[in-house]
């Protein structure tokens, strides 16, 4: 046999092994356990823009460029029908929040402040969004009454506005104003053992710009009821795409709106800072 002849012989056999190498691989991968099925794909196609968007990084500011800032603080009402998306059962953004916190992807930070300063850890959020309960029951065969542990996880239906802070700032080298989001945190209403409203809280921070490559990843569920749209959590929040009422803007006092006002009163001034902010624009370049 010539050298070429065993060369041939050799390539056949080396692709013959491959080929039977990966049709075990995959026989074995679409099929694990003998005679059951795999999931049929519930889909029309494998769907990854939004598993694979990457966001893009904000331009650097220098501080000597920002002639006129202020903080605003803002909340979401998810009962209103431009804010339904914030609890479309598909894709709620607390649950986002939640599960990423709970699985270490995402850092969340105390309510002690809102300046990002104590990050909580995976126990502490673990606590936060559990509960503990002991629940008692009388065993008919042992006659005996037996007391059980039973853990309770917060429902997301239960979070039905968020919190926003957000920092507006005039760019001196662009001459425009513009705006950023610096934190996010949902409230949960806090009950009396009768079942009436006490109090509104936060649950926990989430750091925006520290968190767009995880909202940018899950898909928002909008109004168009295009179900194929890859319109993003982080899309909605940059394309400002919710509607808000502005509860506090920074002042000496540190003081809510709701601190030293009430009913219409409030309800104006939060629209007046709106106003105040789109002004700003058109003021600073008038002569």
């Amino acid at each position: 046999m010539t050298t070429l002849s065993m060369r041939v012989v050799r390539l056949l056999g080396c692709l013959g092994g491959a080929l039977l190498a990966a049709q075990l691989s995959f026989a074995q991968g679409a099929d694990p356990i003998p005679g059951a099925p795999s999931p049929p794909l519930d889909d029309i196609t494998e769907r990854s823009v939004i598993a694979e968007h990457r966001v893009l990084k904000y331009q650097n500011i220098r501080e000597a460029d920002i002639f006129w800032e202020k903080r605003i603080w803002r909340v979401i009402d998810t009962r209103e029908k431009m804010n339904l998306p914030f609890i479309a059962p598909e894709s709620p953004l607390f649950m986002v929040l939640s599960q990423a916190a709970l699985n270490g992807d995402l850092t969340v930070y105390s309510t002690d402040d809102d300046r990002f300063s104590k990050p909580l850890s995976k126990d502490g959020v673990q606590n936060m969004l559990f509960k503990t309960d002991t629940i008692s029951r009388f065993d008919m065969d042992t006659e005996q009454e037996e007391i059980t542990v039973v853990q309770s996880e917060l429902n997301w239906e239960d979070v039905r506005r968020f919190r926003v802070k957000e920092s507006w700032y005039f760019d001196a080298n662009t001459g425009s104003l513009r705006v950023r989001i610096l934190g996010i945190a949902p409230l949960i209403d806090v009950r009396d053992e009768n079942g009436d409203f006490r109090y509104e809280k936060p649950l926990f921070w989430v750091h925006y710009p520290t968190a767009r490559p995880l909202l940018a990843a899950h898909k928002a569920i909008t109004h168009g009821g295009n179900y194929a749209s890859t319109t993003s959590w982080e899309d909605m929040f940059e394309m400002r795409y919710f509607a808000s009422a502005v509860v506090k803007e920074n002042n000496i006092q540190d003081r809510r709106l709701m601190d030293y006002l009430a009913g219409t009163d409030l309800m104006l001034q939060s629209e007046r800072i709106e106003d105040e902010l789109f002004n700003r624009e058109h003021d600073l370049w008038s002569w």
